[in-house]
């Protein structure tokens, strides 16, 4: 039991108030202390953060977000690759030793569409799997309070039924071209559910589905699926083109989210979730990729020709999350429509050819 003094009003009569001190004992359950203290949402603003990523496409969102929320900038740390390579263990020891922080959101991540899986599935397993038993490890060590860990849809098996449910996550195996990567991000939540069981680490898991914004990586071998469809659009119509060429056959179906949503989501996990319960970010809206490529061909101004080239994968046969979760645990929901979000992204795009020409070729 744990005992708390609970001050009386002042009496009605004389407006008095009696001694404090003396005037009365409540005694609550540790238990109910306890669940009580779970409910209530860590103030981020009151935390050093490091946010690996943090200078990324999502985490420079993450990052402003977090100073929107109070978190004062001197408290925010973004760890460069060319300073701590977090897939060797003793950078992620120097990290925690340097900066100190209370909460980590780990967003970095060696990823890339369909091409740079094709080519790199050990890499990536090794990469992404190597920072995440890093940080965890030392998280623990250093008695960190809370570890946010950005999964992947990719985790997710290969004919998982429509929509996507974390219930489904451990119902197969994920689709084979990013496999490596998929299983790698998800063996980071068993950690994190291990660690908490073990020694009381407080983790986070979060599953945004396919992201894109402004800032996106628009290299057409290793970006995923708008970046570059909206690059191919406008260099089409930039050097006249009659025709552009799209991988597969267009018929897999994708999700996607606006990356302002995606870190609005992360933040509100990392502040309601103390437990690594896995939690979809996603719309619930779902098109075919040939669909999407005729709104980015129509948003842009491409009129010309679109030719399949079927010797090419398509990935994963569809992608649609169920979102109830998010919007129960984090009352979170996207709030950016996709054609708004497109055409946000377009034109970031064009301000930047139109900065520095080169970049388009």
């Amino acid at each position: 039991m744990r005992r708390f003094i609970v001050n009386d009003p002042a009496t009605p009569e004389t407006g008095a108030r009696t001694n404090t001190r003396l005037s009365r004992i409540v005694f609550v359950p540790i238990g109910v202390l306890r669940r009580f203290l779970r409910l209530m949402p860590t103030d981020l603003a009151r935390h050093r953060v490091v946010v690996t990523g943090g200078a990324g496409f999502l985490g420079r969102v993450v990052v402003e977000k977090l100073k929107a929320r109070g978190c004062p900038p001197g408290n925010i740390f973004i760890p460069r690759r060319s300073h701590y390579d977090l897939t060797h263990e003793d950078a992620a020891k120097r990290l925690y030793a340097d900066f100190k922080p209370s909460v980590v959101m780990h967003l970095a991540a060696e990823v890339g569409g369909i091409g740079a899986n094709l080519d790199n599935p050990g890499r990536f397993f090794f990469a992404n799997m190597a920072m995440a038993m890093h940080l965890i490890e030392h998280a623990r060590l250093n008695k960190l309070e809370k570890f946010v860990q950005v999964g992947t849809i990719c985790s997710y098996p290969k004919f998982t039924p429509v929509p996507f449910k974390e219930d489904d996550l451990w119902n197969g195996y994920p689709e084979e071209t990013n496999a490596p990567y998929g299983v790698a991000k998800k063996a980071a939540m068993v950690m994190l559910d291990g660690y908490r069981r073990q020694y009381g680490l407080k983790g986070v898991y979060v599953l945004p589905v396919n992201l894109y914004g402004p800032h996106d990586n628009f290299d057409l071998h290793s970006s995923h699926v708008i970046p570059a469809l909206i690059r191919k659009c406008i260099a089409a119509i930039d050097q006249g083109d009659d025709h552009m060429v799209c991988w597969g056959t267009g018929k897999v179906s994708r999700e996607f989210l606006y990356v302002d949503d995606a870190a609005e989501g992360i933040l509100r996990a990392a502040e309601m979730m103390d437990e690594p319960t896995p939690v979809n970010l996603g719309t619930g809206m779902e098109i075919t990729i040939k669909d999407l490529v005729e709104l980015i061909a129509r948003l842009t101004g491409f009129k010309g020709q679109i030719r399949w080239d079927s010797t090419k994968p398509d990935g994963q046969p569809r992608r649609c999350l169920d979102t109830q979760r998010a919007k129960k645990l984090l009352h979170w929901q996207a709030e950016v429509g996709f054609e708004e979000g497109l055409k946000r992204t377009i034109d970031w795009w064009r301000t930047e050819i139109a900065k520095s020409p080169a970049i388009a070729k």
